[in-house]
């Protein structure tokens, strides 16, 4: 019988940990729900990286809890915004590329025809998740424009927020050691007070490494909170 901790396990949070706790508390008034990549090719077994993400999405329950997010976002009647990921033809001759980058290409991740086209969109990869649609697709939803490696730097993200009046941001989708990691950094940067949902996020299972885990100690280091789902329902309903 082996006795190795469970990869659950390993992800608890220290417990005397070294760093203080930020203090952040959540403000209705100025707060937004920012999702990363609630797309098909992440989320769903039919996506393209399923074989890579399927094991971390399932433990931590992360399309439930995404879910569960944007229902209590909706009733909270807090700014909602997404950051999609799309793949144009012309972005695939690109002259070079990170290791991640070029599988998502050579895997046809989030590929769109085109950035004026819907042809072939509709539950492709590159859709939204169909229960998340009546969240996303009601009109009220900020859907940023897309972002082209893992940082909002190269959409529009940040100028939305700040038109919204927001300054807070609690955080989710995918993948944690990707595009949440980067999101959270830049919008660190930009001056947002931001809040990682734990749970509400996943992470490559590869031969190189746990890439949540990685994820998981770097949000302890540099988010202002690193809350769960169950938490921030809570904070959401002024609890």
């Amino acid at each position: 019988m082996s006795h190795e901790p469970s990869r659950l396990t390993t992800y608890r949070d220290p417990a005397e940990p070294a760093l203080p706790d930020p203090g952040m508390r959540l403000d209705l008034t100025r707060a937004a729900l920012v999702v990363i990549d609630p797309q098909i090719d992440f989320l769903s077994p039919e996506g393209v990286s399923w074989s890579v993400f399927g094991k971390s999405i399932t433990e931590h329950d992360t399309v439930r809890h995404i879910g569960q997010l944007f229902a209590a976002a909706k009733e909270a009647s807090i700014t909602v915004a997404v950051s999609p990921h799309y793949y144009y033809p012309c972005d695939h001759h690109w002259h070079f590329g990170g290791p991640l980058e070029k599988v998502m290409h050579s895997i046809g991740m989030f590929d769109r025809k085109g950035p004026l086209s819907l042809e072939g969109f509709e539950n492709s990869g590159a859709d939204f998740l169909p229960e998340y649609k009546p969240y996303i697709l009601d009109g009220k939803t900020i859907i940023a424009s897309p972002h082209k490696v893992y940082g909002p730097e190269t959409n529009d993200l940040a100028l939305q927020l700040r038109k919204h009046g927001v300054s807070q941001i609690i955080l989710a989708g995918m993948a944690a050691n990707l595009c949440v990691e980067s999101h959270l950094r830049e919008l660190l940067e930009l001056g947002f007070e931001v809040a990682v949902v734990r749970d509400a996020t996943a992470g490559p299972t590869t031969p190189e490494g746990d890439g949540y885990l990685a994820a998981l100690i770097n949000y302890r280091y540099i988010a202002n909170a690193l809350w769960s789902t169950e938490q921030t329902l809570d904070y959401l309903r002024g609890e």
